[in-house]
Order: C-alpha cells, then sequence, then structure tokens
C-alpha cells in the first residue's frame, strides 16, 4: 500500500468521524425512530414467553450471547463479561506479529478509536490469538503505537478460553495454525449492552469500516432509548 493510498483512507475516516452526532440526530429526529434496527447474529431460540403487539401474539426470541471469560488487558489488569455492563464494544482478534492484515485492521480501528474517544459507551477490545507470545508486558508496547486510550484494551489469557471465545461466542476463527502461523479473522464485531452480536465488518476495508461506524451510532441511539446513557 503506498504513503497516497493511507493518507486517503485516512482522510476518508477522519472526514466521517467529524461529525458523530449527526446520524443520531437525524434517527432521532423529533423523538420519532428513524432507523431500521440492526440485526441480531448467532443462533436462535423461541423461548416460552411472549407478548402481544396490535392485539396479537408474538412469542420471544432468545438471541445468542456472548459466554462469559476471564482474560486480562495489557496492564494485567483483569478483564471478563461483566467489564462491560451498559457498554457497547467492538471486538477484533489479531496478534503482535501478524504479518500484515493486523496492522491494517487495528490502524482503521485507530481512527475509529479516536473519533469516539469522549463516548463513554462505546468501548473496544482486541483479543490476541497468540498467548504464548503475547504477553500483557509485550501488548502493552504493541498499544503503545496505536493510540494512548483506556478505551481500547489488549487482551490476553489462556489458549483454551481464547479460542472457544472465538468460535463459540464472537463466532469467528481463531485458531494455532502450527509453526507459528495462526488463523485469524479480519472481522470486527459490534456488540450490543446485552452482550449480544448486532454487526460483522472486515477490517480491512473502508466500506467496512464506515459501515461500522454509522451502525455504531444506530445501537448508541438504541441503546439510549432503553437506559440512561452516561455523559457523551
Amino acid at each position: 500500500m503506498n504513503k497516497n493510498t493511507t493518507v486517503k483512507k485516512v482522510l476518508i475516516l477522519v472526514l466521517i468521524l467529524a461529525v458523530p452526532g449527526f446520524l443520531y440526530y437525524l434517527l432521532t429526529a423529533k423523538g420519532k425512530n428513524r432507523y431500521k434496527p440492526l440485526p441480531f447474529y448467532g443462533p436462535k431460540v423461541v423461548a416460552q414467553t411472549g407478548h402481544k403487539f396490535h392485539g396479537k401474539y408474538i412469542p420471544d426470541t432468545i438471541y445468542h450471547k456472548l459466554p462469559d471469560f476471564n482474560l486480562v488487558d495489557q496492564d494485567n489488569q483483569p478483564v471478563s463479561l461483566k467489564s462491560f455492563d451498559n457498554k457497547i464494544f467492538v471486538a477484533g482478534f489479531f496478534y503482535t506479529h501478524c504479518p500484515s492484515i493486523c496492522d491494517q485492521v487495528n490502524s482503521n480501528l485507530d481512527s475509529l478509536v479516536k473519533g469516539y474517544a469522549h463516548n463513554k459507551m462505546l468501548h473496544f477490545v482486541s483479543i490476541t490469538v497468540d498467548p504464548m507470545h503475547d504477553s500483557p508486558a509485550i501488548l502493552k508496547a504493541y498499544a503503545g503505537k496505536q493510540v494512548s486510550s483506556a478505551k481500547w484494551q489488549f487482551l490476553t489469557g489462556d489458549t483454551t478460553t481464547i479460542y472457544n471465545l472465538a468460535a463459540k461466542g464472537f463466532l469467528v476463527n481463531a485458531a494455532h495454525a502450527g509453526n507459528n502461523e495462526f488463523v485469524v479473522d479480519d472481522k470486527l464485531v459490534l456488540i450490543d449492552a446485552d452482550k449480544r452480536i448486532r454487526g460483522y465488518y472486515s477490517g480491512t476495508s473502508i466500506i467496512d469500516m464506515n459501515r461500522l461506524n454509522d451502525e455504531i451510532k444506530v445501537l448508541i441511539a438504541e441503546e439510549l432509548r432503553k437506559i440512561k446513557a452516561p455523559d457523551l
């Protein structure tokens, strides 16, 4: 990728992030819903309970949720699913010695993190698929090359927890392929405050990153209608 292409990508992201409240205003103008809710991803189960809508009984649906986990961040502080209570977060998988794709994803993610620096509802998480190498100290050094922000955590732990979380929680590919090589998805996953998957995005695609930025705002609008949000 040449320098001009990189500059153009950065400028596109900056322009889109420059007006973070604009889409929210459009979505909630005059107190009305003006957006199509984001879908739910993963397996669904029809519950025994239900509700009425316009006089018609509709069975409730139980959507896939992330399982709990126990990992540590770049400061060696414990992080679990409870750490994201009442929060929206974007998650992805990577490893610090990844040849190229991880750096591209995290470079694009870095621009997004900066655009939401003052939004207390939204957080970002990058989970290593090579915990045997990527200790908290190594993650801290790697994080220092990205953005200095408490909003973006780089997580490590044991391989069983991480690979199960990827496959059964986030529903993405992450595995050790042998010979110091790893299978890692370029997907970023948008998680709502109820720990449900609401979107998948290629972290190497500017089009998908733009869509992620828009759909973060849609999800923020949705959450603000359910709870009294923190200061934005």
